[in-house]
């Protein structure tokens, strides 16, 4: 048995063709907007944020839009009125992917309830055979001696009927075909437990991602997706400030300004 922490690296980001991007504003006249925004790396997502909300509207500039007499030409002020006023369809073209690392199924069964707006690919222990069970224990249950002596007694004694399965059904002998192996693995996972850590890769768009840091950071929450969540919201908060940084956090949870987005 191996006790980990759950842990969360941000693996990938939208990034804008801002060739393509002037092609399209010198045809309908909103050059000036590309000349206002920052084009660094962690500038594309609220660029491209900003980009779905202004095609909306036609609000380059004033005066492509006979109805639009003034614009807000900061970028921050933009967003900020774009989750003000809920505007969440522009937040879905933003997606994020994130490696989740030494996550148990207790905390991505909770995860892949959040289907709408992301895309799930997770560890098969199927294929992927158990030679020990990594777990993570809250900090509350390192505290209580006997519960940890017998949970740690009883990881062993599971890990080590793994190895034995292992053994028993020749899965180390040559020429075993993989259809056996992958029959006899998935009979093994059984005899996990629930929590053994696991990985998976997560990509949400914005919109998802506000929606699942507030609910799964909340106070009712299960312990460890409130811990791994607040990994993700502290990550966006530094990646995308103007989009995440209305938040408040009490207690762990993070409360954002404006809801429903």
């Amino acid at each position: 048995m191996r006790r980990v922490e759950p842990q969360v690296r941000l693996i990938a980001r939208p990034e804008l063709d801002y060739d393509e991007v002037a092609d399209y504003l010198a045809e309908v006249g909103g050059e000036s907007w590309l000349e206002r925004v920052d084009r660094g790396d962690l500038d594309n997502a609220q660029n491209l944020a900003e980009f779905a909300g202004r095609i909306c509207y036609r609000s380059w500039e004033p005066g492509l839009n006979p109805n639009v007499t003034r614009i807000r030409s900061d970028q921050g002020e933009y967003l900020r009125n774009i989750l003000a006023s809920a505007h969440g369809s522009v937040l879905e073209h933003v997606s994020f992917s994130f490696v989740l690392h030494n996550v148990s199924r207790v905390a991505t069964h909770e995860l892949v309830r959040h289907r709408a707006g992301a895309a799930v690919s997770q560890e098969s222990l199927r294929f992927v055979r158990l030679d020990d069970l990594p777990f993570w224990f809250p900090q509350w249950a390192e505290q209580d001696t006997e519960l940890m002596e017998r949970a740690t007694v009883l990881l062993e004694q599971m890990e080590a009927f793994q190895g034995w399965m292992a053994g028993h059904f020749g899965l180390e002998e040559e020429g075993v075909r993989f259809s056996e192996k992958k029959a006899k693995t998935s009979f093994m996972r059984r005899f996990a437990p629930e929590g053994v850590a696991t990985g998976l890769v997560w990509t949400a768009n914005v919109r998802t991602l506000r929606h699942v840091i507030e609910n799964r950071t909340a106070p009712g929450a299960e312990e460890e997706i409130r811990l791994l969540f607040g990994k993700v919201g502290e990550l966006m908060a530094k990646e995308a400030p103007a989009l995440f940084g209305d938040y408040q956090v009490q207690d762990g949870a993070w409360i954002p300004g404006w809801r429903k987005v």
